[in-house]
């Protein structure tokens, strides 16, 4: 091989700056390559699949190297090597170091493959010793690497992993390239005989490495916002959910109160109801259930007030049978039956009718519908175009909020209300089957949705 101008490795180095940051940019646009990445706890199938994503523009790299006169930046075989040990652990780090060797050794360099390997083993030990957060925050910054190891030591002096790291592939290139001045022929490295490009090589190893740490560092922070988003959406469903229960709880308990000295066998048999719907409660709930569930729960709440108001009382249901098994948010209606009850039928001295529709609807959507022919509410409580305002109501607000984190824009809250005519509320929402559809995997239909529906 011919001897490299000191003018032509100063451009090549600069040329391998914007090839590593091109390489880890395509990368990580791939959803494929992200997932592998970012997985804690790889098969070995999972991380030969990411070593083969991460090698395989590169060993064309070596190869364009080997092909093309003077185009050396395409070969970065040195910095990806060290990269897969301190990612992926040794052995695979080998692995990928051979994959790296190969188009070198038919070009006759035959010691880049012990080499590499050599490498590989290094930089794999490396990896285990260091701690995940010291490889991942590595900077290719490496002034203000050192900058911030010497404050921190003049502070409070400790073993930095980070400086350890700049320095074994700053020694590490060093050693290759003198390798390299002395068998051209048998290994490729660049090297020079002036200091000034022989320290700018060094120098720039750990700029080559640390460029692909920081991008897809980006990406292991942006998936654990995404994941803490998602949490705190769950907990925040969880809130609403459990405190639509004491809602209903205390409500029930004031009927059974006004009939414990008046007709203590219907109090009895609504406290058999009501612990009925207890158990129900307190066990361990999905966040979805099938309508048909949500329906046979809702029952149990409707014969306890069927208890309570008598004849004065009437339930009328008109369920599409196509309905029963699309999957709804568990508590959905009892709180919309107890507004309709309370607010609607209680003030009427004959009571009233409420009853209860489902459908899908022309968009897809699936539509339910609880209606009373009560008392109606005023014209303020109700804005133009018949759209409920926030807040009407504890458990109206309670099934908006969690209509609005599950599903986002794609659900639909509405109040139409006519003074001493009655109130219709009416819920749209996506369909989701629960038999044939998912139903095994409610669990990841939420998730999903809370992704989905928030950005």
């Amino acid at each position: 091989m011919k001897p490299v101008s000191n003018s032509l490795v100063l451009i090549t180095l600069l040329v391998e700056l914007g090839v590593a940051a091109a390489v880890s940019s395509s990368l990580a646009r791939s959803k494929t390559f992200r997932d592998l990445l970012l997985l804690t706890d790889r098969s070995f199938r999972d991380t030969a699949k990411l070593v083969a994503l991460i090698c395989a523009p590169l060993v064309l790299g070596v190869w364009i190297r080997v092909r093309v006169p003077n185009f050396l930046a395409a070969d970065i075989s040195f910095e990806t090597t060290i990269l897969l040990g301190i990612l992926v652990g040794p052995l695979a780090a080998m692995g990928g170091a051979a994959a790296l060797s190969l188009p070198a050794m038919w070009h006759g360099e035959y010691w880049t493959l012990p080499v590499n390997l050599a490498i590989a083993a290094l930089a794999g030990a490396f990896g285990r010793f260091a701690d995940v957060e010291d490889v991942w925050s590595f900077s290719p910054l490496i002034d203000l690497s050192i900058y911030r190891w010497v404050t921190r030591n003049l502070k409070r002096p400790h073993l930095d992993r980070q400086i350890l790291l700049l320095m074994f592939i700053t020694a590490t290139n060093f050693a290759t390239s003198q390798l390299g001045r002395l068998h051209p022929r048998r290994f490729f490295e660049l090297h020079s005989d002036q200091w000034y490009v022989e320290l700018a090589i060094c120098l720039t190893a750990p700029v080559v490495v640390g460029i692909p740490l920081k991008i897809w560092n980006q990406i292991r922070i942006e998936r654990k916002l995404e994941e803490q988003g998602r949490l705190l959406l769950e907990a925040r469903f969880d809130a609403l959910q459990r405190q639509i229960n004491p809602h209903f709880l205390f409500n029930t308990l004031n009927s059974i109160t006004s009939l414990v000295r008046s007709e203590p066998e219907l109090a009895r048999e609504m406290i058999v109801k009501l612990a009925n719907i207890l158990r129900v409660l307190l066990k361990d709930r999905d966040a979805f259930v099938t309508f048909s569930e949500e329906l046979s729960f809702t029952d149990d709440y409707l014969d306890i007030e069927v208890v309570r108001f008598g004849e004065k009382l009437r339930v009328v249901k008109e369920i599409a049978p196509e309905t029963l098994q699309v999957v709804v948010p568990s508590m959905l209606l009892q709180p919309l039956i107890e507004n309709s009850i309370k607010h609607g039928l209680e003030p009427r001295i004959d009571g009233g009718t409420v009853t209860l529709r489902s459908r899908i609807g022309e968009d897809g959507r699936l539509v339910i519908e609880v209606e009373d022919d009560g008392v109606g509410m005023a014209p303020g409580r109700v804005t133009p175009g018949h759209i409920a305002r926030p807040g009407t109501g504890i458990g109206m607000t309670n099934v908006r909020e969690r209509m609005q984190v599950l599903y986002g824009d794609g659900a639909e809250v509405s109040i139409e209300s006519r003074p001493g005519r009655g109130t219709k509320v009416a819920l749209k929402m996506p369909v989701m089957e629960g038999e044939g559809g998912g139903w095994g995997s409610v669990r990841e239909a939420f998730v999903e949705a809370v992704r989905g529906v928030r950005r």
